[in-house]
Parts: C-alpha cells; sequence; structure tokens
C-alpha cells in the first residue's frame, strides 16, 4: 500500500513540475511581447511608457489619441510638476499622468478603471496610440 502512495506523489510532483514549467514558457512569452512594444504593465492593470521627448509634445499627443479612440471631454491639471489628464466614458475613468524625467523624456503612467477593476487593455491602447501620434 505504502508504494502506490509514493508513485502518486511522484506522479503529482511530476504533473505540478510540468505545469509550472509551461507557466513559465507562458510568462516569459508575454513578458517578450510586452517589452517588443515598449509598454509596461503592472499587476494592478497600470500601464506605463517612457518618452523620449519633452512633456508638452507627449500630453499634445495623447490628446490626439483621446481624440482618435473617440474618448471626449478631458482635461488637465497639473499636480506636483506632472500633468494629469482625466476623462470619463459611460462605463471607464481614465486617467493619464505625465512626469518630466529630463528636459527631453517623458514618463506616461495610464490608467482605465471600470469600477473597481482596472482595464488594462484600454490603458495600453492610450499609450500605443500617443506613440502613434508621436510618430515613434
Amino acid at each position: 500500500m505504502r508504494s502506490t502512495g509514493c508513485r502518486w506523489r511522484v506522479v503529482v510532483a511530476t504533473v505540478v513540475a510540468m505545469l509550472a514549467g509551461g507557466c513559465a514558457v507562458v510568462g516569459a512569452t508575454a513578458v517578450g511581447v510586452g517589452a517588443s512594444a515598449g509598454v509596461t504593465h503592472t499587476l494592478s492593470g497600470i500601464t506605463y511608457r517612457t518618452f523620449s521627448v519633452p512633456m508638452p509634445k507627449v500630453k499634445s499627443a495623447t490628446m490626439i489619441a483621446f481624440q482618435r479612440m473617440g474618448i471626449k471631454g478631458a482635461s488637465s491639471s497639473k499636480l506636483e510638476g506632472n500633468e494629469v489628464i482625466t476623462a470619463k466614458l459611460p462605463n471607464r475613468e481614465i486617467e493619464v499622468e505625465l512626469e518630466p524625467l529630463t528636459p527631453n523624456s517623458t514618463r506616461m503612467r495610464a490608467v482605465a478603471k471600470n469600477g473597481m477593476f482596472h482595464d488594462s487593455a484600454t490603458a495600453t491602447e492610450i499609450v500605443l496610440q500617443t506613440e502613434k501620434a508621436l510618430g515613434s
């Protein structure tokens, strides 16, 4: 009886190891795809991107991205030297924060919230459309 229990443990351990190995491959692929696009995501659904462009140009490109995506009613404000652009959709709240890192580089943080949940796909599209508007 005892040898049967040991065999099952070995089988279970082998299956777990195989599944974990498969997850690592999938995870590595996802990281590679994100890295190639130049967009970084956090587990909370926030999207980041640094542009080698001054903040005023990134702000203009963000407004063009909003226009392309049909996001209307965007407003901006200053917060501790950063520019914060907000907009509301029927079921989303959008916030883009632009932080000047140097006179020629700007870090963008995009968040799209659907109630308590984050919509990383919409946040990523805002970043990608901003990049497109910049001609990068």
